[in-house]
């Protein structure tokens, strides 16, 4: 089936051709020489940066925050994302406005940040999230059980 990046990225571009206010960021692989070495957070403004990266040390340092082979780079993610997020309520009232989060996953939920961030825009009128969470394996994340029991939530499978 088609990614749920591609499907974002077609879905955002239908609704700026159609003049809706939008924001927001989807996560992109990084390929090197055909393998993947990582993830970058790219915005709807057209912004870039890191999210993770391949670890080339077995050894993890402290506080290093790693999913599987990758290490997250939080504070580029944060620089890029929070701000954004934060702006998004603001704006007049009358406006509805579209935040896309690509995605609220393992990686992005290191950000403490991050998750005060979309519980303020849940809980907040005047947005409507676009978001991609993952398939729940393993161990659940809250913020993510949290928004899919949300009564305002719908999900759709994407497969």
């Amino acid at each position: 089936g088609i990614g749920k990046t591609t499907l974002i990225q077609k879905v955002t571009l239908a609704l700026k051709s159609s003049g809706v206010p939008i924001d927001g960021f989807y996560t992109e692989e990084v390929r090197e020489g055909g393998r993947r070495t990582g993830f970058d957070v790219v915005t709807l403004s057209g912004k870039r940066g890191p999210l993770s990266r391949v670890s080339s040390d077995s050894s993890a340092s402290r506080r290093e925050c790693r999913v599987g082979q990758y290490v997250v780079d939080i504070v580029s993610f944060e620089q890029l994302v929070l701000p954004m997020l934060r702006n998004v309520n603001l704006g007049s009232d009358a406006e509805k406005k579209i935040c896309v989060i690509d995605e609220i996953g393992k990686m992005e939920l290191f950000s403490q940040a991050f998750i005060q961030a979309v519980h303020q825009m849940l809980a907040g009128p005047g947005t409507v999230v676009l978001g991609t969470i993952p398939v729940p394996k393993g161990k659940p994340l809250d913020l993510v059980e949290e928004i899919r029991s949300r009564k305002d939530v719908k999900v759709f499978n994407v497969s």
